[in-house]
Parts: C-alpha cells; sequence; structure tokens
C-alpha cells in the first residue's frame, strides 16, 4: 500500500502563488489539493509540470490531471503556479473535497474519458504548432483514469477521513 504524500505543508512561501478559488475549478481536475480554476490560456503550465498539468480543449485553459506524489513533482507545480499569470491554481482541495464528492468525481469518470477522447484532434493541431505533447498527455489522463487513480483515490479517501497515511494494517475504503 502507498502512502499519502501530503504536499500542502511543504509549501511555505509558495502557497502564495495558489491563489485559485474552488468554485471557479474546472471540472477535469483530478481530486485532491491542487487544482487550476480560472488559468490564463499562455501554454505554460505543462512547460513546468507536463506529468501533471493538461489544457482544455476550448480556451486551453489549465488544469491538474495528476496530484504531486514527491517532492519534485510538487516543486514542478509550484513553477507552474507560478508562472500562470492570473494565480489560477488552487491548493485548498483538501477543504473541499469529502469523501462522498470524491466517490460522485469517481462514477462520472467516463464524463472525462469521453471528454479526452473527443478532442484529441484540437490536441493533435496544438501540438504540430506548440509540440508540448498535449495529445499524448490526454491518453496518459485516460490511462490513468483506467488504471492506478483508483488506488491514489482510495488512498486519498482514506487520508480525508483519517487525516493520515494508511498503514498495511488499515483497510482503504471503497469508491
Amino acid at each position: 500500500m502507498e502512502p499519502y504524500f501530503d504536499p500542502v505543508p511543504l509549501l511555505g512561501d509558495a502557497r502564495e502563488a495558489f491563489l485559485g478559488r474552488w468554485r471557479d475549478r474546472k471540472w477535469l481536475n483530478v481530486p485532491g489539493p491542487f487544482y487550476g480554476a480560472e488559468t490564463d490560456n499562455c501554454g505554460t503550465g505543462r512547460l513546468h509540470a507536463p506529468g501533471l498539468v493538461l489544457y482544455e480543449a476550448d480556451h486551453f485553459t489549465e488544469y491538474v490531471y495528476r496530484q504531486p506524489r514527491t517532492p519534485d513533482e510538487l516543486r514542478r507545480l509550484v513553477d507552474a503556479a507560478q508562472a500562470e499569470t492570473l494565480s489560477g491554481y488552487g491548493c485548498d482541495g483538501d477543504t473541499h473535497w469529502t469523501p462522498a464528492a470524491v466517490r460522485e468525481w469517481w462514477r462520472d469518470r467516463g464524463r472525462v474519458k469521453e471528454y479526452l477522447l473527443s478532442r484529441r484532434a484540437d490536441w493533435e493541431a496544438d501540438d504540430a504548432k506548440a509540440g508540448q505533447g498535449v495529445a499524448s498527455a490526454a491518453e496518459h489522463y485516460a490511462a490513468y483514469l483506467d488504471g492506478e487513480l483508483a488506488a491514489h483515490l482510495r488512498t486519498y479517501v482514506f487520508w480525508l477521513e483519517e487525516r493520515r497515511s494508511p498503514t498495511a494494517a488499515d483497510r482503504l475504503p471503497l469508491l
């Protein structure tokens, strides 16, 4: 069982870069402490955190498709947030996500996957111009939805309920 990596206490002064508001978050964000809300469309998020950030296809605003699980990934996400001119990333997801809300998001994940697949042509066209690998990242997000995300979310729900990382003796909640 993988322990829960709690990144928020490690932010320090970098927390000032996360001014996004929960009510403005993109529905494509994966549950966790970080999310993209009212971000710009300058295409800087993937330059800093390509394994964590994607762009939505209509306006190319940024969202978090995978939460950071290491200090290095956290640093990359902080860099993306600091480069974002509207300060549209948020880091207060833990105060808003509930186990029930995570489960609801999980039940609706097919909507996310359908969206990712339907917008492939948009991302391929952007990749031809900007070369940021957005189409490939969308494929990775879809694979993440079908793969290890369930285990990560079960650990996150445990953390939300217990405010501690699970041990080998703990039983993870169902989604």
